[in-house]
Order: C-alpha cells, then structure tokens, then sequence
C-alpha cells in the first residue's frame, strides 16, 4: 500500500541531530520538511480523556526514515501547521496501528482526515496474527523488539515529561517502520495489498468520524422498542451530548446514562418532577439545564408516532435456520485458519444468516476480496454443491462432481 509516487531514493540523511521533543514551531517545521522527503511515517499520539469530552492531545510522535520525535502540542506558542500540513500530504504514507483513535484526533483538531494512511492491525488480521493483534505483539514477532507498556497511564498532561515517557511514546513509532515494513512484503508476496486498502478506506472517510448528537441515543442500546420513548430518548441524549461538547466534559458529568433513562421512562412536565430524580439539586433544577430538560422532554413529547427514531429492526431469521449457519461457521474457520485471515474480519454472524436467507444479500462477503476467498464457497456449500469432510483432525471441502 503505496502513496501516489514513491520516494524510495529520496530518503534524508541527517546533517545534525535534532531534539527527541519538539517544542517550537522552528523545530517541527524544519522536522516536517525533511520528513516531506521520505516515502513514510509513523504516527501515534498519548491523549487523556478522563475529566473531557474531547480527547486532550497531550504528545504526538512521529518516526521518519533516519529520525523519530516527540511533538508536544502543549509546548507555549507552538504551530501545529507544519505537522498537519505533513499529515494531508497525499505523497507520504502515515502509517498507525488501530488508527481510529489517533485519526479522531487528527479530525477533530483539523476536519481532515490523514491520508493516504495504512494500518498495521489491519494487515495483521489479513497476514494470520488473529483478530486484534496488539503492537507489542507484531513488534515482538516482526521487530524482535521487546515493548515496555509500564508508562501507559502515566500522566501524560504533566509537564516535564520523564526520559522514560518519552522513550516510551517514541518505541511506539520506531518499531512499527520495521513492522509495517515486513507486513507490506508479506501483503506484496500473497497478493493482499488491495484488501487491506479496502479495509482501510473506512478509516480514511470523514463520514467514519463525524458526530452527530442527534444519533447519541443509540450508544444507549434501549431494550424496549416503544416509539414514544425512543423520541424522549434521542431529545434527552442529543441535548446531553451538545451540552457535553459545548463544556468539553464528560457526558456523566452532564446527565449519567441511568439518570437519562430514568427522565425518559419517567418523563416530566414541570420543575417539581424533576426535584423528586436523585442528583438533581434545586440549583439545577431551577436553573438552564432544568429548564433545558423540561424543553427536550416536552419536544419530544409532541412528535408524532409514526416519526419517533426507528429502533433497531429484528432480523426475520426463519425457524431451523441455525444448524445451516453453524454449518457455515464451520467453513469461515476452516478458510480462516487455511488463508491466515482472522474470521472476524471476514465474515460476521449476521452476515452469515443473510446469506442463508437470501444468495443476493447486500453483504460484504459477496463482494471483493471476502466473496473471492469465501463468499463464493459459502453459496456451493448452501446450494449442496461443496461438502465438508474431515480429513483426521483436520477439516476438508470438496465439490460434488
């Protein structure tokens, strides 16, 4: 997985040595521009979210061809430009492991996505190292690298940082070039380059990171499936949610999630009902967000039933359908296990039921590389046309001739 134009022979050779933390615009500008030169980077970031609701960007590291630093996005009067400049380059590959965090991050401070972009426990799970291989894992099998994780919860908001944090944070992008390294070659040599580019593209769509309050009610995964209280749920959440962001605290700061049911199972008309909910103070109560309640309750009070929020629709999974999913599952392993590719990223059970029910279910494994390796024999094994056997411990398909 390659940027539009390879730099291959354009790779910098350090004329002197440039600080381990970066804490001026001078010094990550001119880190930036080198970097600019090189075919990829490394890219990871140490964040806390504890006491916000956005993540609070505490170290940035990036490892080039002959360098790697640590930026610190807290250091007085830095221009993070340079960096971000760096990150939308379309001529240098970032490359992360299980990017979606760090890329929230990048959207969130920018409304740009990094790219082009390559995930290396993506291509893990298409190269046989399971379904969520971790970093310390590929660095020890692909890096001989041994990853001390003993800083991890450190405080990394602190300042100064310690030798150890920083050693730390900068083993988490030195060791992954040798990792991504060895995981291109092995996608080069089996012909999997373009699925992890498949897999990726979700990554690198905006859409993958926007946020929308008025979808926050879903994080709730409500049990009963009554129109009315589904509206009262996504008012509630939807208010919370912008009164999260707005304050940049946590949402159990604003409302915790059993007080918001509590409200929509419950619903109030006036101040007095909200005094007798535990945790509401008369301060609140009479305040702006007692009053704010009141309003996304009675709002959701007045919608009309047949245009509350759409709960989750059942699946119409026809009786005696089991053994034939089971079945199925039986084949994903046997291709998991024979193909190196984790089965989690192949194929879900729902995709399974789909098949099942329909052989032109809109479904991933009937297109691109998931229905080449296992789609395709799925539908034999429905249509009688694929057996499976054991062949000693091992398990066989054969075509029925």
């Amino acid at each position: 997985m390659k940027p539009a134009k390879s730099r291959n022979s354009v790779l910098y050779k350090p004329s002197h040595k440039i600080p381990m933390l970066v804490t001026t615009t001078k010094q990550l500008t001119d880190f930036c521009a080198r970097e600019r030169e090189t075919r990829f980077i490394t890219v990871d970031t140490e964040f806390m979210r504890e006491r916000t609701f956005w993540p609070k960007v505490c170290l940035i590291q990036i490892g080039g061809a002959h360098e790697a630093v640590a930026i610190d996005p807290l250091a007085e009067n830095i221009d993070l430009k340079p960096l971000f400049d760096l990150m939308s380059d379309p001529m240098v590959l970032k490359v992360f492991h299980a990017a979606r965090q760090d890329v929230e991050i990048f959207y969130n401070m920018t409304g740009v996505v990094p790219a082009p972009m390559f995930d290396t426990q993506v291509a893990a799970m298409v190269c046989g190292f399971g379904e969520a291989a971790s970093y310390e894992t590929l660095a020890a099998s692909l890096a001989n690298a041994r990853v001390d994780k003993s800083s991890r919860f450190t405080d990394w908001a602190q300042r100064p940082l310690s030798d150890k944090q920083l050693a730390y944070a900068l083993g988490d992008v030195t060791h992954l070039r040798e990792v991504y390294l060895k995981l291109q070659a092995r996608l080069e040599k089996n012909g999997r380059v373009s699925w992890v580019r498949e897999e990726v593209e979700v990554l690198t769509s905006p859409a993958t990171y926007a946020s929308d309050p008025r979808q926050a009610w879903r994080r709730l995964k409500l049990r009963a499936e009554k129109p009315r209280l589904r509206a009262l749920v996504q008012e509630l959440a939807a208010w919370r949610e912008i009164e999260a962001q707005r304050h940049n605290i946590p949402r159990s700061r604003i409302l915790r999630d059993e007080t918001l049911l509590e409200l929509a199972y419950h619903p109030p008309r006036a101040s007095s009902d909200l005094s007798r909910i535990r945790g509401f103070n008369a301060g609140f109560v009479e305040g702006r967000q007692g009053t704010e309640i009141l309003k996304a309750v009675a709002t959701a009070m007045e919608v009309p039933l047949e245009q509350c929020p759409k709960g989750q629709e059942r699946r119409p999974v026809p009786p005696g359908l089991g053994p034939s999913v089971d079945l199925l599952k039986v084949l994903l392993k046997q291709v998991s296990e024979e193909h190196g590719v984790a089965a989690k990223l192949i194929a879900t059970t729902d995709d399974l039921e789909d098949l099942m029910i329909n052989d032109e279910a809109d479904i991933p494994i009937l297109r691109g590389w998931r229905r080449e390796l296992f789609g395709d024999l799925a539908l034999s094994l429905k249509r009688g046309e694929l057996v499976l056997g054991l062949n000693g411990k091992k398990v066989v398909t054969t075509k029925k001739t």
